[in-house]
């Protein structure tokens, strides 16, 4: 159990790759921006994101260590750091992972002036809180934790793969306020869910009739919800599963809908104020499904090891069969086959800009479309706030930002920003109009980059789509 402990931190520790989104909220000049607030103001008369180019994200990290605790250079002995870690660690932490591939991405104005968009997109979405508890009792024991009750119930995990496929629109209802609206339908190709886990085990002093100890399990009700993995065990090698896999996503696994809603509204010229709701619906499990739970109380007073005379050839009591068969009666494992409906994780966007400085582009000062809405200017300073609804509490980050656009055709923006991986997170993204082509690029956690073990989160986007601008 202490090598599996180790083999989690290290695989999570060294791979510490974080995607923060901030980097691109509210950045006009890159189509993927309606994808974070589909009532964000559009520039361009139409874009067509280059296929499989236009945006990939991975995340992969934990909240509360990295590589460098565990592995970088010190006087401590590694058992003693993991030990240290483990205890310091809270079962709120959480190891994540996040990846999402853009296949096709496509927008265009309509002569009602309404920005029509759509897509497709590929995503992989896992969190593993910490289980504590399991955790001291896997790398300790339970010699030294006589009457404390280990909570089950902190097992507590998620895992998606899905496609999504989405169309939204896009309009400027007055001169100051422009909204969104975007369907999503999903199709999932795997799922799982263990979350409101509960019971206890406990070590107690036995009547000393048998044994010392007494462990008991209580009150375990212990749930893990799948979707697409029972079908999977029938197929023979990988390609098999590939097939499988990828079939699922055009509409052959199980279909969910939801929607993204999002506005953006102009204050006076220098100040704006925007904000969205991302993933606003769930998916219905209702094929491939199967739930395995166990539920039930025991209590073990150790084994009785008898010596009887045994004959020639004849094994000897087959002890730990017959615990095992009595442990599965106690607390049964059932198979169930019930659909259920699993909420995708709600996402919330908000952002408060103050532009100064030159004014640039359309928004300018003698547009005679701009209708008296905010002005662009070259610089901008604000600040965003993300929130993503998980199974414990919400994960939340706050960023500080400054926006420059530095040519007719560049841009920047440095970011810094808070959120459950580090209080020192900068980042810097960039953004280039290269004839009909538009390339952005972004990281954070650039303090890091010195030696990126020392990062909790690491964040590197970037994309490829051609857009058309207003003559």
């Amino acid at each position: 159990m202490r090598n599996l402990l180790l083999t989690i931190l290290a695989l999570w520790g060294s791979t510490t790759i974080a995607q923060n989104k901030q980097l691109i909220y509210g950045v006009e000049e890159i189509p993927q921006a309606l994808l974070l607030n589909p009532g964000s103001k559009v520039p361009q008369k139409m874009h067509f994101g280059v296929p499989f180019l236009s945006q990939l994200h991975l995340n992969i990290g934990s909240s509360g260590v990295s590589a460098y605790d565990i592995f970088g250079q010190s006087n401590v002995d590694i058992n003693t750091r993991i030990r240290n870690k483990i205890f310091e660690m809270k079962n709120t932490d959480f190891f994540t992972a996040t990846q999402q591939l853009e296949l096709i991405n496509f927008g265009w104005r309509a002569k009602n002036e309404i920005y029509f968009s759509g897509g497709l997109y590929q995503e992989f979405d896992f969190i593993f809180y910490f289980p504590r508890d399991l955790a001291i009792l896997a790398w300790e024991g339970n010699r030294d934790y006589l009457d404390y009750e280990f909570d089950l119930g902190e097992l507590n995990t998620t895992g998606d793969l899905m496609t999504v496929y989405h169309f939204g629109a896009n309009k400027q209802i007055t001169k100051k306020l422009t909204v969104g609206l975007r369907a999503k339908l999903y199709s999932s190709m795997f799922s799982y869910r263990s979350t409101n886990n509960s019971g206890t085990f406990v070590t107690r002093l036995g009547d000393g009739t048998v044994n010392i100890y007494e462990h008991t399990v209580q009150n375990a009700n212990v749930t893990v919800e799948t979707s697409g993995y029972a079908s999977l065990r029938e197929l023979d090698g990988a390609s098999q599963v590939t097939s499988e896999i990828l079939g699922r996503a055009f509409f052959g696994g199980n279909l969910g809908i939801g929607v993204d809603l999002g506005a953006t509204y102009d204050i006076n010229n220098n100040w704006t104020v925007s904000g969205s709701l991302l993933d606003l619906g769930a998916v219905f499990h209702s094929k491939d499904v199967e739930t395995y739970q166990a539920t039930g109380t025991y209590t073990l007073n150790g084994i009785e090891l008898i010596f009887p005379p045994l004959s020639d050839g004849e094994s000897t009591f087959p002890y730990y069969d017959n615990l095992e068969d009595e442990i599965e009666r106690e607390i049964p494992i059932d198979t169930l086959h019930n659909g259920y409906t699993q909420m995708r994780p709600l996402k919330v966007n908000g952002g408060l800009t103050y532009k100064f400085g030159k004014a640039v582009g359309r928004g300018g000062d003698c547009d005679c479309r701009n209708g008296g809405g905010g002005v662009d200017r070259n610089q901008s300073v604000g600040l965003q706030v993300y929130s993503i609804f998980r199974p414990k509490l919400p994960q939340t980050a706050g960023t500080l930002f400054y926006y420059r656009r530095l040519t007719e055709f560049v841009s920047a923006k440095a970011t810094y920003t808070v959120d459950p991986y580090s209080y020192s997170n900068v980042g810097l993204g960039v953004t280039a109009d290269i004839g009909k082509f538009n390339f952005y690029v972004a990281a954070d956690n650039l303090l890091r980059y010195g030696n990126l073990a020392k990062a909790k989160s690491v964040s590197l986007q970037l994309g490829l789509n051609i857009k058309i601008d207003e003559e």
